[in-house]
């Protein structure tokens, strides 16, 4: 049977929709600056349609504002003044006190009236430096509001982040500094570092992190007295708007975090803080339990909750008098910034082209601490294409079937339902996808089409017939919860749970699937089995082939860590277990799994240098662990416990006595269990006969009863044909009948293998 012939007009309406989307295809991967220039206004429209947002109660912002010059004087202020303003503030309560300014030089004070109150402030550093005595007068009148600042920060209760910024390249300067003055720039940040960076290719040729020049740091009086420091550099787009700021900027050999970062940490009692840095560049921020996510390059987006003064503002020279009511910044975190005309410290924004500085930091921390982060995750751009595709074909498929001004509404009405679904997306879920690469293939698509019909047969119109290839974006994977403590470089002993998994016969899969079938198949089951490991709080330690490794009460303290550890060996099987009913139709193997666990003393500590880190456990009890998972293979069991885990969760989980053995490579013979349900599940009659037949069994086994062992486990057998242990020791028996073990035999089985 022959196939119709497709009339001419239908391939060249197909072949003009092909060139269409083609072209914008092409335009969305070179990104056109104009495009993009419109996306980003649309963008910005977005945040203006949303509307205010109510933000988190616990940043607030102290403003050199203009009532603040007219009383207090002409900036700069004396840094007396900034001590007076540090101490209030510590007075009342303020947990961190952010500086969105910089004491890069020391302050003059020749003039004895330039500092008011001379001997006074004196005296008060007398009482609090013993170096003091070794001054001249003359020095000291030098610098000396740069040591009251000093002091005021050392002694106060409140955490304080010091602001600096970098030189981003040498033009920016017109001079040459050298590399010793960087390196002694470089020294007074050194401190305030990202402790680490888990980067899965170190030795890439080119890092993703955005590179400074030099920084232009504090004063090294003032960097020693704070608790840490922040560049506070932001960026802006083509268009000057400040819509990302960079959480980290790499100079010389280490990696610094933004003001903002500090500030967040330290109100979070500075818990883990690591950058993630997978294969395709930067993922993100793992501040304990919070994930800051990032663009490759380490780039924040910032979702504006409003315009300025969305977050309350207190004059500084209001805070100064003591005319700020008492626990207004108790708990909080405090930004020192400046919004007079003068200061230099406004920017563009979204919703205003005039918005103070310190207010976009301010809004970068209560993204972080309430996680309200704009998205736009590594699916989106595949999401944006099939979108481009798909709305760009939707001309070549309607328009020929339909009268123009009919074509005409559905094209408006499907420009009209992106810009709304697009919208939505961003109000409801703050998820960023393109708008206007779809609406140009449309309009492209749209007039490319109208433009061939009216230049060809109206009669053929009617005749098209479009065939769409049907696109399903991935799905996105979400980072587990830690609440780790902050970690030290070394490492410490704790009692600890871990779990060793490893599938059966995987690699022998290999010649069934091919390459790309096999990856699918395990990254299915990583994810799912991680999961259940994410649930417990455990840390997951890598992935070595098919096998998982993983552990349990650090860095968090848990003192149910051995039951965690059972609790997630249980769920990973019954997730094995649902993976392959869902996998039965498909052709995909059913998958087995050998698991051990085991507790004890191990070493756990974050080991390495400042360029490489791995946070992990060492140890006897981890080197058992593995060969307890080993053990299965033996006994035909899926999940083996050794004798100190049994001794934490026996009264929760129902685990069956097995053997006493002498693992390869160690000594002492250790009793191991299998792990069988939790308490309180109902096992069936038979599997609970098995149970009692096999501890029977194992009771003769031991006094070398070889008849009455091998009956006990064939009446196991019995009841429970698959009972591998039963299996196991029934073959044992009938080989020591034959070929009796030596009469000091101790009832230990020793492994020829691991």
């Amino acid at each position: 049977m022959k196939l119709p012939k497709i009339p001419k007009y239908l391939k060249g309406v197909a072949a003009v929709t092909l060139l269409s989307v083609a072209l914008t295809v092409f335009l969305f991967q070179i990104d056109v600056p104009i495009l993009q220039l419109f996306e980003l206004k649309l963008y910005d429209l977005r945040f203006l349609q949303r509307g205010y947002q109510k933000p988190s109660p616990v940043v607030v912002l102290a403003m050199i504002d203009e009532k603040s010059l007219d009383q207090e004087g002409r900036w700069p202020w004396p840094r007396s003044k900034i001590a007076t303003l540090v101490e209030r503030l510590s007075e009342d309560g303020a947990k961190v006190i952010g500086f969105d300014i910089g004491f890069l030089e020391p302050e003059e004070n020749g003039d004895p009236t330039v500092s008011q109150g001379f001997q006074e402030a004196l005296d008060r550093l007398a009482e609090t430096n013993e170096g003091l005595i070794d001054l001249t007068s003359g020095q000291m009148r030098k610098d000396i509001n740069d040591r009251i600042l000093a002091d005021a920060i050392r002694q106060a209760h409140s955490t304080t982040v010091l602001g600096y910024f970098f030189h981003m390249s040498p033009s920016e300067l017109n001079y040459d500094i050298g590399k010793k003055e960087i390196d002694r720039q470089l020294a007074l940040i050194d401190k305030s570092k990202y402790p680490m960076i888990l980067q899965q290719n170190p030795n890439a040729s080119r890092l993703p992190f955005i590179t400074a020049y030099a920084p232009e740091a504090n004063l090294k009086i003032l960097s020693d007295a704070a608790d840490g420091s922040g560049f506070f550099t932001v960026t802006s787009d083509r268009d000057g708007v400040v819509r990302n700021v960079p959480l980290m900027i790499k100079c010389g050999e280490d990696l610094f975090p933004h003001l903002t970062v500090q500030c967040a940490w330290q109100y979070l009692d500075r818990p883990q803080l690591i950058v993630n840095v997978p294969r395709y560049g930067v993922e993100g921020i793992q501040m304990g339990a919070r994930f800051i996510p990032t663009d490759e390059n380490g780039q924040m987006r910032i979702n504006y909750l409003g315009p300025a003064k969305t977050f309350p503002h207190y004059s500084i020279t209001d805070i100064l008098k003591g005319e700020i009511p008492a626990g207004t910044f108790k708990d909080r975190i405090v930004l020192v910034g400046a919004t007079a005309v003068g200061t230099h410290d406004l920017r563009s924004t979204p919703f205003s082209p005039v918005y103070p500085g310190v207010e976009i930091h301010a809004t970068i921390i209560d993204n972080m601490l309430t996680g309200r982060f704009i998205t736009k995750p590594q699916w989106s751009q595949i999401f944006d294409l099939i979108a481009i595709i798909t709305i760009g074909l939707l001309p070549g498929l309607f328009l020929p079937r339909l009268k123009a001004i009919v074509g005409l509404l559905i094209a408006l009405a499907i420009f009209t339902l992106h810009i709304l679904f697009t919208r939505w997306l961003f109000v409801q879920f703050n998820l960023w996808l393109n708008m206007v690469y779809p609406l140009t293939a449309l309009v492209v698509s749209y007039t490319f089409v109208t433009v061939f019909s009216y230049a060809t047969v109206e009669r053929d119109r009617k005749r098209i017939k479009g065939t769409f290839r049907q696109y399903v974006a991935p799905m996105v994977i979400e980072e587990m919860l830690k609440d780790p403590e902050q970690l030290t470089l070394g490492g410490e002993e704790k009692v600890l749970t871990v779990l060793f998994s490893d599938l059966e016969r995987f690699t022998s899969y290999s010649e069934r699937y091919g390459p790309r079938e096999m990856i699918k198949i395990l990254s299915e089951y990583f994810n799912r089995v991680s999961e259940e490991i994410f649930k417990q709080r455990g840390t997951l330690k890598e992935y070595v082939g098919d096998e998982v490794m993983a552990f349990f009460g650090a860095p968090i303290e848990q003192p149910d860590h051995a039951k965690r550890a059972c609790e997630t060996a249980l769920a990973m099987r019954d997730a094995r277990h649902k993976l392959s009913k869902e996998w039965a139709d498909s052709g995909r193997p059913i998958l087995h799994a050998r698991t051990g666990v085991n507790s004890g003393p191990m070493l756990i500590g974050n080991l390495g240098s400042r360029y490489r880190f791995a946070y992990g456990v060492l140890g006897d009890q981890v080197n058992l662990g593995s060969r307890l998972e080993g053990l299965n293979k033996q006994y035909k069991t899926s999940i083996i416990i050794g004798e100190n885990t049994y001794e934490l969760v026996k009264d929760d989980f129902i685990v069956r006595d097995m053997d006493l053995v002498r693992v390869v490579g160690k000594e002492q013979c250790v009793r191991v269990y299998e792990l069988i349900a939790r308490a309180g599940e109902t096992l069936s009659p038979e599997h609970l006969g098995a149970l009692e037949a096999y501890a029977a069994g194992y009771d003769e086994y031991c006094r070398q009863h070889w008849d009455k062992a091998i009956d006990h486990f064939k009446r196991a057998l019995e009841l429970r044909p698959d009972d591998g242990p039963s299996k196991t020791m029934l073959a044992r028996c009938m080989a020591y009948k034959d070929d009796p073990p030596p009469e000091d035999w101790d009832c230990v089985f020793e492994p020829k293998s691991k």
